[in-house]
């Protein structure tokens, strides 16, 4: 689904290069579940933001779903994040002027869909986080848990493959922040690759993988969330 292969990236000026991701490597199969941890200036944003296909690297390759998107045009990595990838943000990043039919239906509208495909896509998608009584709701109107399931339906409208999430549950309670990530774990578990960045350790603990980032360097720690573990023992009658 996402393979990165010696990423670097650096940023320079006049008299400073800073070097942001140093020889990145990173591969995540489909329908995996993955956290990202690492301290302040790691280099997590960063390779979200090139996850995301909204900044170039500077050096290797990255392959999303089998495409390698190097050299690619800038109208050309704005198709394939539109079909292929789903954002989740920590500010929810809802249009405030708009009710949340309309809000899920932005990003649907630049993919040329019709009326009526857009209209099943954004009733389903605000169904499934359990919306569906309140599409005509503004923004202000919600609580945050309920303006985050608003910002991940707007995400899964577009059928993503690979969704993206950056501290989806910073700006939660944490009542609100675990019903958020169980159901981030549901949309897992129905198929969609999660990639979440997070500073919650607990949060990352429930992830199939962590792959922790310092000074722009990763390493993949592996381990069995508490929760999985817990569905293979019940499976297997333990």
């Amino acid at each position: 689904m996402l393979d990165m292969k010696q990423i670097t990236k650096v940023y320079r000026t006049e008299v400073v290069e800073t070097h942001a991701l140093r020889a990145f490597d990173l591969h995540v199969g489909d329908g995996e579940f993955v956290a990202v941890t690492g301290p302040s200036g790691s280099g997590k944003t960063t390779f979200l933001n090139i996850a995301g296909l909204l900044e170039n690297f500077t050096g290797g390759d990255y392959f999303l779903d089998g495409e390698n998107v190097k050299g690619l045009s800038d109208d050309a990595r704005s198709k394939l994040r539109n079909r292929k990838i789903g954002f989740i943000f920590q500010s929810f990043n809802l249009i405030p002027d708009l009710n949340l039919f309309d809000n899920v239906d932005v990003p649907l509208r630049y993919r040329g869909m019709a009326a009526a495909e857009r209209r099943e896509r954004i009733e389903k998608a605000l169904a499934d986080v359990g919306l569906a009584s309140r599409m005509k709701h503004y923004p202000a109107e919600l609580s945050g848990g309920q303006q985050q399931r608003a910002a991940i339906a707007r995400a899964l409208a577009g059928s993503p493959k690979l969704l993206l999430a950056d501290e989806p549950t910073g700006n939660l309670d944490s009542q609100m922040a675990r019903s958020v990530m169980e159901l981030l774990e549901e949309i897992n578990a129905a198929g969609t690759t999660i990639v979440m960045v997070t500073h919650d350790p607990e949060l990352a603990a429930r992830a199939q993988r962590n792959v922790h980032i310092v000074d722009g360097i990763a390493t993949d720690i592996r381990h069995e969330s508490p929760l999985r573990k817990a569905a293979a023992t019940v499976a297997s009658g333990a």
